[in-house]
């Protein structure tokens, strides 16, 4: 790879982040014909990751209305969850499912046994897993749809990067699971503010504040490689916490919006709340600011703290007025309506499987989809407030992107020492920030 290439010119950003447009929310399937296995127009589908999102995923995809199509392999590091949601899948899909017992796979290495078996793979393992992934289904020649983050740092950034353009040449369609890209009113408010209805944007502020995620009990005889895999929101080297597993959604669409990535981060976080009975080590909340092109500052707040308020927003302040997405309205600094999404008049739609009709339908057609480069440029944004939290330094895009950082260890097996490891209580210390060194 030549890092020196891998971050976007402003023209390169705007092309490939506009894959998704004002027609998605209604894009027809109308289907041509396609040669998928052995020789008809079925799609194979193959998952990899089959906890909550995977399952959610498979469910989608099998639901795409006029599509023929089988789920035919799945994998998971863990046999019940991979039995399991074949089980879950076949009593509601019926002959859609057609996952033999031979074609259930389970162990860090599975994912590579289900390319064998699939045309579509949806990628849902733990964020850290995705480069890797994504990387060897693009080599397989497998379209593809990856959960949300892209990645979980610098190396898994430019893996996805490079994995993306394996993608076009290869005529592949990706989809990435940030599914607000799939609402069928962003499209429509984001050409007003192309239109200048708020005028020159200087001012951004998002939101992810939300209460205690998931936490899975340690279970008798496990490794503490098991564990942690098992509990990954919570391990660094998986997922560096709420920043960049769940506010990369906000992220994203500020990325979008303002037709650009940041130029740089600083910020700060922490943990504010520790548990014997839930040891974690990443950070519970934090508080970013970003700097992009034109001096155009956006603040992020993300928080999971129980009792706090919860809310998930973007604003955008222009010099006319100002755009807040969750009303999806558009007002003047006097508090004039100006413009207002009603979705009264629209049909209701679910992005969630929006997402699947869309990547179902380019599979069929032909026509380009590549979500990898925007799914890669905002998870990165994500990464790049966690490392000015985690570090307590400013960091800038593109000397961030080129560092050789990476957290997933080169060699996986349930009996290997994860890259972080209890004290003798337990428990997990946190980073400190002017200390940590990202290594």
């Amino acid at each position: 790879m030549n890092d020196n290439k891998l971050s976007l010119n402003r023209r390169q950003f705007i092309a490939r982040t506009s894959a998704v447009g004002v027609g998605v929310a209604t894009a027809k399937l109308a289907f041509l014909p396609s040669v998928h296995a052995a020789g008809s127009d079925l799609i194979r589908v193959g998952l990899v990751g089959c906890a909550g999102r995977g399952s959610g995923a498979a469910d989608q995809t099998l639901s795409v209305a006029g599509s023929n199509v089988k789920l035919t392999a799945v994998a998971d590091v863990f046999e019940d969850r991979a039995k399991g949601v074949v089980s879950m899948l076949k009593s509601k899909h019926g002959d859609k499912v057609d996952v033999t017992p031979d074609r259930v796979f389970v162990g860090f290495d599975a994912y590579q046994k289900v390319l064998d078996h699939c045309d579509l793979v949806l990628l849902c393992t733990p964020p850290a897993f995705r480069p890797y992934h994504f990387e060897a289904a693009v080599k397989a020649g497998k379209h593809a749809f990856l959960e949300k983050p892209a990645c979980v740092d610098a190396f898994g950034a430019r893996m996805v990067l490079e994995a993306a353009k394996e993608a076009d040449r290869k005529n592949l369609k990706v989809v990435m699971g940030l599914q607000k890209r799939y609402e069928p009113w962003y499209p429509e408010v984001i050409q007003r503010v192309r239109d200048g209805a708020i005028g020159d944007i200087i001012a951004v502020q998002v939101y992810r504040l939300a209460a205690a995620p998931w936490y899975r009990s340690r279970n008798p005889g496990d490794t503490e490689m098991q564990f942690q895999v098992n509990n990954w929101y919570h391990f660094n080297w998986q997922c560096p916490g709420p920043m960049v597993e769940g506010h990369v959604h906000d992220l994203d669409i500020a990325n979008w919006i303002l037709d650009a990535h940041p130029v740089s981060a600083s910020g700060m976080g922490g943990q504010q709340l520790r548990s014997p009975e839930r040891p974690s080590e990443v950070f519970d909340h934090f508080c970013v600011e970003y700097r992009y092109p034109n001096d155009v500052i956006m603040s992020s707040q993300c928080r999971q703290i129980v009792g706090c308020k919860c809310d998930v927003r973007e604003e955008f302040h222009g010099t006319k007025g100002v755009l807040r997405t969750p009303m999806g309205e558009i007002r003047d600094y006097k508090g004039k309506l100006i413009w207002r999404y009603d979705a009264r008049k629209k049909e209701p739609v679910n992005p969630y499987q929006i997402e699947h009709d869309v990547l179902h339908a380019a599979i069929r057609e032909s026509r380009p989809l590549n979500n990898a480069y925007y799914g890669a440029i905002s998870s990165f944004t994500a990464v790049l407030g966690a490392y000015a939290a985690l570090t307590g330094q400013e960091m800038r895009w593109d000397e961030a992107l080129a560092l050789p950082h990476r957290t997933l260890p080169e060699k996986l097996s349930w009996g290997a020492t994860p890259p972080v490891m209890p004290d003798k209580d337990g428990q997990y210390a946190s980073a400190v920030p002017g200390v940590f060194k990202l290594v």
